[in-house]
């Protein structure tokens, strides 16, 4: 029986696909193990997003192999490089990692990983021969209910990948050229996954996608104008799938992550808001709030429209937690343009935020602009926004003290709330007796910058309670 090794990098996308690939591998009769040296195959699923996570996949896969040199397994054990960076850069790749890599893999073939290993061994390749080379053009796989998969995360939480490509023109990304144009699963589809993982015992469901907010908008026979509203009876949107997903019975949370601000709509806000499992939590990554850097961008959006999405989200869902991600650094930003982004930030007091530095990314129309900005200057701004945000998020953090929350606990003495997802945001620290896998009412008592503290409401101290009384 041959046993293989994945290393999963990047995102929960990458990681769904990772997940994939071991269900496959496991449908074909292989054993997978948790340890490279163990394996007589090891797949490093690559992300290739921006230079930083590049770095990351090539000293894996450069680590890989000198293990295997090291074990003098450099001809027995095969080396499979697949995901986002494979599909990106095989061509290259082939030549540059010759020595080290045995297959390039992109990301239609994550089905097609058994077979594909089985054929490595069939045929023995010389010393000197080119890796074999299975990716194939732009990608147009897209998983389904019954797809073979074998769940990485906690028992407790699951990721689901309701659609798979992007259809926007932003200057600075090369996902749409990875992952192809957008493609959505059927509801009936979602649905059926949902509800498996839901028998299974999963507490929360992630919807994820590279713009969960276009859901089933590609099927639609009239395509809408990206900056008109949403209108869902020109076919299924993602208030269709919401609804559907919160009638199925049990105790879960539904998380909406990945959601872009051109296609948010006043029915998406009220369908959340009337969707008791669907966590008061979004995820909606808005880049930048300048109007120059959201014109460089291709954002789709004006600030003004974003303001306004942010006031109607509020209103619409209270109680709603927002997450969001600004670019600092993106050619021909000014003081001016972070000046506007800070008061903005400080303005909105988003309850999560995170700040990337500009990454010029080979392929991408920003890689080509003029007035690129200095890694110092990057630096910076970034910096200055994180450190504004820390501000905020203590003052948030401040403002939990002495409500109750459900939280569901993700290991012995940590748990989110539904304003925390997954690997990204804040944790809340309980007492270790409370059950991993489980909802749990708890009291916050304190707070460390982005964590909160808390305790079951039965074991507050009693001087903690007398101070609440005397409040």
């Amino acid at each position: 029986m041959l046993k293989v090794s994945l290393i999963s990098l990047g995102c929960a996308k990458n990681l769904v696909d990772s997940e994939i690939m071991v269900g496959h591998l496991q449908r074909a009769g292989m054993a997978v193990v948790p340890d490279a040296e163990r394996a007589d195959v090891v797949i490093v699923n690559t992300c290739s997003f921006i230079d930083s996570s590049k770095e990351e996949s090539i000293g894996h896969i450069l680590q890989v192999h000198q293990d295997r040199g090291l074990r003098k397994r450099r001809r027995e054990q095969k080396l499979i490089v697949a995901g986002c960076m494979s599909q990106r850069f095989s061509k290259d790749l082939s030549g540059e990692l010759s020595d080290e890599v045995d297959a390039f893999i992109g990301l239609d073939q994550v089905t097609q990983v058994a077979p594909i290993i089985e054929q490595l061994y069939e045929k023995e390749r010389g010393k000197k021969e080119a890796p074999a080379n299975f990716v194939n053009g732009r990608s147009t796989y897209i998983p389904d209910y019954d797809t073979p998969r074998f769940r990485l995360t906690p028992a407790h939480f699951a990721y689901i990948k309701i659609a798979e490509g992007c259809n926007h023109p932003c200057t600075f990304c090369i996902i749409p050229q990875i992952r192809g144009r957008h493609r959505s699963r059927t509801v009936e589809s979602v649905v059926a996954e949902a509800r498996q993982l839901v028998r299974e015992g999963v507490r929360e469901i992630n919807l994820i996608s590279q713009d969960t907010t276009f859901f089933g908008m590609d099927t639609w026979e009239e395509r809408p104008n990206p900056r008109t509203p949403v209108d869902s009876r020109r076919g299924t949107a993602l208030t269709t799938l919401l609804r559907e997903l919160n009638a199925i019975e049990g105790d879960f949370w539904i998380r909406l992550l990945y959601t872009h601000p051109a296609h948010w709509s006043d029915e998406l806000i009220q369908t959340i808001a009337e969707c008791p499992k669907v966590a008061r939590y979004i995820d909606i990554p808005l880049q930048h709030i300048s109007e120059p850097m959201l014109e460089r961008m291709q954002r789709e959006t004006s600030g003004a429209h974003i303001r306004d999405l942010i006031r109607r989200i509020r209103a619409g869902i209270p109680g709603i937690a927002i997450r969001t991600t600004f670019i600092v650094g993106f050619p021909g930003e000014t003081e001016a343009d972070v000046d506007v982004l800070c008061d903005f930030i400080r303005e909105t007091r988003f309850e999560r935020l995170g700040v990337f530095r500009y990454s010029q990314e080979e392929g991408t129309r920003a890689a080509k602009m003029e007035q690129q900005i200095p890694a110092k200057t990057k630096e910076s701004r970034w910096h200055r926004t994180m450190a504004l945000q820390k501000e905020i998020a203590a003052s948030v953090s401040s403002s939990f003290v002495g409500r109750r929350l459900r939280v569901l606990v993700e290991e012995p003495g940590v748990a989110r709330g539904e304003a925390d997802a997954p690997d990204i945001d804040g944790r809340v620290y309980v007492p270790r007796t409370l059950p991993v896998g489980q909802f749990a009412e708890v009291e916050i008592t304190g707070y460390r910058d982005y964590d909160l503290l808390a305790l079951p409401p039965g074991e507050l101290p009693v001087a903690y309670k007398t101070a609440k009384q005397a409040q």
